[in-house]
């Protein structure tokens, strides 16, 4: 399991004072990026060098508690699936406050070669990061 914090603050939140719905997505991206560090250059180097993406094909997101401007939150990264060109991250985000889950993201990337924005089987170093995750 890779963790990510991260606070939230006031751009994130909606005139309720809670976290938009849709940031939580951003705020997947934010701990996707990190999750890529230990590879050599990075999710930069993924992007800008090798030209590797990961563009979501499929989301799920349930939401089960408010997050608010100024709470710290965790995101638990985990992959639950790695196949030959797709793989699935799961996040579970947990208030730090009180520890309580307040919502899940399961998010499918296709891996793709950027420069023909095709499939690509994914990379031997990727897939072995991805698996130090895996159940």
């Amino acid at each position: 399991m890779f963790a990510y914090e991260r606070k939230v603050h006031f751009e994130d939140v909606d005139a309720a004072g809670i976290v938009f719905f849709a940031r939580y997505l951003n705020y997947c991206h934010e701990a996707m990026e990190a999750f890529f560090g230990p590879l050599e250059g990075g999710y930069e180097r993924l992007i800008t060098e090798r030209h590797i993406g990961l563009p979501a094909v499929h989301v799920e997101v349930d939401y089960r508690g408010p997050l608010r401007y100024g709470d710290q939150v965790t995101l638990h990264v985990t992959i639950p699936h790695v196949g030959r060109s797709s793989t699935k991250l799961k996040y579970d985000f947990f208030r730090k406050r009180d520890g309580a889950h307040v919502a899940t993201v399961v998010h499918t990337c296709a891996v793709s070669d950027l420069t023909i924005l095709k499939s690509i089987t994914i990379p031997d170093d990727m897939r072995a990061l991805l698996l130090q995750h895996a159940p």
